[in-house]
C-alpha cells in the first residue's frame, strides 16, 4: 500500500495532523499502538495561544462539540498574602489572544479518542492496536506492521513520528535528544465531586512544601498537579498516596482547596520530572518529528498540547505548500521551533524558581517579586509568554540579565 503520509502516533499531534491531511485531500495511514487511551496525568489544558492553533487548523469547533471547556480566571495565591488580596487580583483570560474567550480543558483520553475519530471521518485510514514491526526511513520510506493478525508493509514519501517521549523513530533516525536537570517533582491527579468552587477559574499557589496548580475540568471534576522537593521522591507512595496528595492542598493563604482535598480521586496520580528536551533539526530524510517526539516543555507551565497544536499547523502548511514529488523544506520548522523551546525553557524555570522552591529563601524571593510586580509590571512579562505565545514577548525579557532582575533584584 502506498500513502501520501504515514503517522506513527494516533494519539493528540498524530491524530490532529492525520486529520489536518485528510481533509487536504491527501491520502493518509495513521497508526496507533493502543488499544484504549489511559489517562497519563497531563494534557488537558490548552493555552490561548495554543486555541488559536487549533482553530488555524480547524479543529477548534471538534473539541468544543466534544466538551471542551473554557476558563475565564487565573488567582495566583502565596503563604505571603491573605487570600482576599490573591483573588481581588484575580485575572481575566480573555485578553490574551484575540478571538480566544481563555484556555480550553479537555479529559486527555477523550482528547485524543475524539481526535483520532476526526482522522476517519477526514478519509484518513485510522488502525488500532497496531505493532510496529520496522520502519526504513531515507529515500523511500516504509513501515512494516501488523493489525489484527495481518501484516502490512506501507510505503509514503514522509512518515510522521508523534509517538510521544520515548520515540522510536527518533532513535531510529538517530537524532539527538537534548535534555536538562528536573527542578522538583511533579504529580497529578483527576479529581471528582469538586464541590462549591468556580469551574471556570484556574489557580496556582504556594505554602511550606507544596506548590500546585488546578485546572476545571466542568462540572464537578478537576484536573490538579502538585509540585514538591526532589528529596521527597516517596511522599505520595502507596494505596493511601492520592488522598495525601489532596490533603497537601489544605493551605491558609487558598481556602477553596478545602473542595479539592475532599474530593474523590477519579483517576490515577502518577509522579514525574518537571524538566525540558528538545531537538536541534527534528527532522531527518523521510521524517519529521512533531508533539513530545520532538522534544518537550517543562509541564510546570503546562504547554504540551500547545507546543504540538503549532506543530500540527507548521507542518501541515508545509506539506500542503510542497508540490507532489518534491522533498518538503522542514527547516523554517524547525528553526521557529528551536526559539519556540528555547524561549518557553526560559519562562519555565522563572515560574518553577518563583512557585516550586520551597523554605524561607524562597518564600522571601516570592515576597519580593510580588510586591516589586506592583511597581514594574515587566518583572512577570514572562507569564505573557505562557498565555499570549513566546513570540509575543520582546527577546530581552528572554536573557540572563531578566532572570538575574527577577529572581536577585
Amino acid at each position: 500500500m502506498t500513502y501520501d503520509l504515514i503517522i506513527i502516533g494516533g494519539g493528540i499531534g498524530g491524530s490532529a495532523l492525520a486529520a489536518a491531511m485528510a481533509r487536504a485531500g491527501r491520502s493518509v495511514l495513521l497508526l496507533e499502538k493502543s488499544t484504549v487511551f489511559e489517562d497519563r496525568v497531563r494534557g488537558e489544558w490548552i493555552s490561548p495561544w495554543g486555541v488559536a492553533e487549533t482553530q488555524r487548523v480547524g479543529l477548534y469547533d471538534v473539541l468544543r462539540a466534544a466538551g471542551g471547556h473554557h476558563l475565564d480566571q487565573h488567582i495566583s495565591y502565596d503563604e505571603n498574602r491573605e487570600a482576599a488580596v490573591s483573588e481581588e487580583g484575580a485575572l481575566p483570560l480573555d485578553g490574551f489572544v484575540p478571538g480566544v474567550p481563555g484556555p480550553l480543558c479537555l479529559g486527555h483520553p477523550h482528547h485524543c479518542q475524539t481526535l483520532l475519530e476526526e482522522a476517519g471521518r477526514a478519509g484518513a485510514r485510522a488502525l488500532r492496536p497496531v505493532t510496529v514491526e520496522s520502519v526504513s526511513l531515507g529515500a523511500r520510506p516504509s513501515v512494516v506492521f501488523t493489525h489484527e493478525g495481518g501484516r502490512e508493509t506501507a510505503e509514503a514519501p514522509l512518515i510522521v513520528g508523534a509517538e510521544g517521549r520515548q520515540s522510536s523513530l527518533r532513535e531510529a533516525a538517530g537524532i539527538a535528544l537534548h535534555q536538562n536537570k528536573p527542578h522538583h517533582w511533579f504529580a497529578g491527579l483527576l479529581v471528582d465531586d469538586v464541590k462549591g468552587v468556580r469551574d471556570t477559574r484556574q489557580t496556582i499557589g504556594t505554602e511550606g512544601d507544596f506548590g500546585f496548580l488546578t485546572f476545571p475540568q466542568g462540572g464537578e471534576r478537576v484536573r490538579v498537579y502538585g509540585g514538591y522537593a526532589l528529596s521527597e521522591k516517596g511522599r505520595f507512595h502507596g494505596e493511601d498516596g492520592p488522598r495525601r496528595f489532596l490533603q497537601a492542598f489544605r493551605m491558609r493563604c487558598a481556602p477553596e482547596n478545602e473542595a479539592i482535598a475532599e474530593g474523590t480521586p477519579a483517576g490515577p496520580l502518577y509522579s514525574y520530572f518537571n524538566n525540558d528536551s528538545w531537538t536541534d533539526e527534528p527532522f531527518a530524510p523521510g521524517l519529521v518529528l512533531i508533539g513530545d517526539a520532538a522534544g518537550w516543555n517543562d509541564p510546570i507551565i503546562g504547554l504540551g498540547l500547545s507546543i504540538t497544536y503549532r506543530d500540527v499547523r507548521i507542518v501541515s502548511e508545509i506539506l500542503k505548500e510542497t508540490p507532489p514529488g518534491a522533498t518538503p523544506d522542514f527547516r523554517p520548522y524547525a528553526e521557529e521551533r528551536a526559539e519556540r523551546m528555547r524561549r518557553l525553557r526560559f519562562a519555565g524555570q522563572m515560574v518553577a524558581a518563583l512557585d516550586m522552591e520551597f523554605g524561607e529563601d524562597a518564600k522571601a524571593r516570592r515576597k519580593r517579586f510580588y510586591e516589586r510586580s506592583k511597581e514594574d509590571p515587566t518583572l512577570g512579562i514572562h507569564l505573557a509568554a505562557v498565555m499570549s505565545g513566546p513570540e509575543a514577548v520582546p527577546a530581552e525579557f528572554f536573557t540572563e540579565a531578566h532572570r538575574e532582575r527577577v529572581l536577585n533584584g
